[in-house]
């Protein structure tokens, strides 16, 4: 099989080093890529895949993990292409695509497979050393003779090996790095009890009655381990569930794309190679490759690993498309406007990496803790020791490896860490990305919620708010008839809003000469020959009545022309026939938004540049009292300070680059999905669903998660303050330390998964 001797996008440099690496065999530049493969059902698929891909001219090496459903083949860049190697999965009856993420999934593996090996070791071991450390409790005086009890404590000696040299291991490790930084880590003490009780054990197996005595504890060693791992082994599941559903939405954004070109050739290309301006033609079923702009037509896209949002979203001409989104109904061409790193997509996923990254001021205290915690712990281990060493030897070493093991720190310095990445896995799912994990901190302990008006609680387009009359006899109906059908000639935001007025199944109008005057409006003649204009009052009706809509009656309910944003008027032959008063769009949940707001006891302020009337007229809409007009950046800042000054702890939300000065002044800020840059790159969490009733959402979930942060923190004080005297009067063997231990952190990991889940409701008490 040779390659095809024309261009295919897996051949693409760009795209092979994504799931590709290169390596020297001598003076031989071989490559090793990954692929995913679909359409096993057994164990012979992959010797199936393994033949078929061997016999490509090239290919030097085929392995396939038929667990991982994943292909690594090496091959020779010189005799063979990536799109032969594909071509040869698929003429085997399977599908092959490229493991862009295998490096990282590879390293996944590696490390839940040493932790499995691990946890399987010290278990089995603790079981057998259990199986012959039983006749030694259940003996009675005499039943068991010297020789027989040396061989099982020999047996013992020797299934404890495994656990210490290799099960024990990165114990060893962490707690040699921690000492050479010269600072005391979680595992020191861990390290230091396995060790001394190893060393104990064995004096004690090889000279009974020497300095160790003749008791051993290497069920107690073993079980630790096993306990210690299984604990470990559940908080790594999930890291790597955070990682991997990270890399499903890295996943989303397809590897290649049909690329239109100025002829109409169409062109399969690797999205590497997109750039602004291109036309690429989506098919259904597929996802974007890009950001960009609807260029004809409707569209039907779902944005849910966007947004959050499960329903598909309807798209008319014009409107704007976001990468990662599937198209759900039929082909479409979009213009690509932002590719890359620079789209949505990319920035979604790298801001959710940057807060996965971040150290809330808890986490950071907690670990500031820990430290002293440790040195107290070893402090009362060895004052155990010596105090025991007086009142019963035999019992001082005990007590000492049982206050080293009951006292591991692992709740205090993992579960709460723990607690945070869920909740901003949680949140993201839902279409909230928190940039900085100290939001969820902050939004706990606001008392205010500042708003933005434009683009906040109002969205970005217009609507129709009021049709007033301006000829006797006009009805308003068939006026917004006429006048949506001359809109649809436009793409102007003001001939958007006219245009959704009338029906949708309203018979469409035969213009003839339709011009739009920029800065004007529309006119058009119609099939009697009739001189139609749709636009500024002084423009489309002149000297006729089309000033004086204040004095006649409204034709719709809902204020007058003194607080509408536009004004377009409707005439026929030079007289004025309707005239529409225009508003901004009241976001469809910003009611609910703001009464779920204050049912959460939240003080709710309406900031806004906008004239004081219109922003009152707005706050009166929504329910919200204290309603600020005419505030620019600075105004907006000094409200805010002013409020913090009188003790109040102040959100902002907003979204335009006006909002950035006071969005970074308050405690802590929130931006819309479609908010400027400087607002998105100032902000503390990014709305991406676009709707505000995320807010009482995101503070339910913060004040939430802060209370399963203080249940673990109490539940790891209680626990250790109810196990260290326990430990300390030789009350808790070392075996019964390692189990407490490890249960205490399973229930704290446990229960920061919690902080994952949907609230039940968003009116969360205060």
């Amino acid at each position: 099989m040779h390659a095809p001797p024309h261009d295919d996008p897996l051949d693409d440099p760009l795209e092979i080093d994504r799931y590709t690496r290169w390596q020297m065999a001598g003076s031989q530049r071989t490559a090793v890529s990954a692929l995913q493969v679909s359409g096993m059902h057994c164990a012979a698929c992959a010797g199936l895949i393994e033949q078929a891909v061997s016999r490509v001219d090239g290919v030097i090496a085929a392995q396939v993990n038929a667990a991982a459903r994943r292909l690594s083949i090496t091959w020779d860049p010189a005799r063979t292409r990536p799109s032969v190697l594909v071509a040869a999965v698929r003429a085997a009856g399977y599908g092959a695509v490229p493991d862009t993420a295998s490096s990282a999934r590879e390293l996944r593996r590696d490390e839940h497979r040493a932790a499995v090996w691990r946890l399987f070791v010290s278990g089995f071991c603790a079981m057998q050393v259990m199986m012959l450390a039983t006749p030694s409790y259940v003996a009675g005086p005499g039943d068991l003779s010297p020789d027989i009890a040396a061989l099982l404590n020999w047996g013992s000696w020797l299934l404890s090996l495994p656990v210490l040299a290799f099960a024990s291991t990165p114990f060893f490790s962490s707690a040699w790095r921690s000492l050479r930084a010269r600072r005391i880590g979680m595992d020191v003490p861990v390290a230091l009890g396995i060790a001394v009780t190893f060393v104990a054990s064995s004096g004690a197996t090889f000279a009974p009655g020497g300095a160790f005595g003749h008791e051993v504890w290497f069920d107690s060693l073993t079980m630790f381990a096993a306990f210690l791992w299984l604990g470990r082994f559940l908080e790594m599941r999930m890291r790597h569930r955070a990682a991997e559903e990270l890399e499903q939405a890295l996943s989303s954004l397809p590897q290649t794309a049909w690329l239109v070109a100025a002829d109409g050739r169409v062109t399969e290309v690797s999205v590497l190679r997109l750039k602004p301006g291109d036309v690429v033609r989506v098919p259904a079923g597929a996802a974007l490759p890009a950001d960009g702009t609807l260029l004809s037509g409707r569209a039907v896209v779902a944005e849910a690993l966007l947004t959050g949002e499960p329903h598909g979203v309807p798209k008319t001409t014009g409107d704007s498309l976001l990468a990662g989104s599937l198209n759900g109904e039929q082909a479409f061409e979009m213009r690509v406007d932002r590719a890359g790193p620079d789209t949505r997509h990319e920035g979604i996923v790298r801001l959710m990496r940057e807060a996965l990254t971040t150290r809330p001021s808890a986490v950071r205290l907690a670990d500031r803790w820990a430290g002293p915690f440790l040195w107290a712990v070893l402090g009362v281990s060895i004052g155990c020791a010596a105090v025991w060493s007086v009142l019963d030897p035999a019992r001082a070493l005990p007590a000492a490896v049982a206050v080293l093991i009951v006292t591991c720190p692992c709740a205090l310095s993992l579960a709460t860490p723990a607690t945070w990445v869920a909740a901003a896995r949680g949140l993201a799912l839902r279409g909230v990305l928190l940039r900085r994990l100290e939001a969820l901190e902050a939004m706990a302990s606001i008392t205010d919620v500042c708003i933005d008006k434009t683009g906040t609680l109002t969205r970005s387009a217009l609507e129709v708010r009021e049709v007033v009359g301006l000829q006797e006899g006009s009805s308003p109906d068939e006026a917004a008839t006429w006048a949506a059908s001359l809109a649809r000639w436009s793409r102007h935001p003001v001939s958007v809003a006219v245009a959704a007025w009338a029906p949708q199944d309203a018979e469409p109008t035969r213009w003839t000469d339709v011009q739009e005057v920029p800065g004007a409006g529309l006119q058009a003649t119609d099939a009697q020959g009739r001189r139609w204009r749709l636009g500024q009052p002084g423009w489309a009706a002149a000297g006729s009545a089309a000033d004086d809509t204040t004095h006649r009656p409204s034709l719709a309910t809902g204020g007058t022309a003194a607080d509408a944003v536009a004004r377009v008027v409707l005439s026929r032959d030079g007289f004025a026939v309707a005239a529409f008063l225009l508003d901004e769009a009241l976001r469809e949940d910003a009611i609910e938004a703001v009464t779920a707001l204050r049912s959460q006891g939240l003080g709710v302020t309406l900031l806004s540049g906008d004239r004081p009337e219109r922003a009152q007229a707005l706050g009166d809409r929504v329910g919200i009292a204290a309603a600020l007009g005419g505030a620019s950046p600075e105004g907006k800042v000094d409200v805010v300070r002013q409020m913090q000054q009188s003790g109040q702890r102040v959100a902002m939300v907003g979204d335009g680059l006006n909002d950035a000065p006071v969005m970074a002044a308050a405690h802590v800020s929130v931006a819309m999905g479609h908010a400027a840059l400087a607002a998105r790159e100032g902000c503390d969490a990014i709305v991406l669903s676009e709707r505000l009733s995320a807010m009482p959402a995101l503070r339910a979930s913060a004040l939430r998660t802060v209370a399963i942060v203080r249940q673990n923190l109490i539940w790891a004080a209680l626990y250790n303050a109810a196990c260290i005297p326990m430990a300390a009067m030789g009350w808790l063997p070392p075996w019964a330390a390692g189990l407490g231990m490890a249960l205490s952190s399973l229930a704290v990991v446990l229960n920061a998964q919690r902080a994952a889940q949907t609230p039940a409701t968003a009116h969360a008490p205060t």
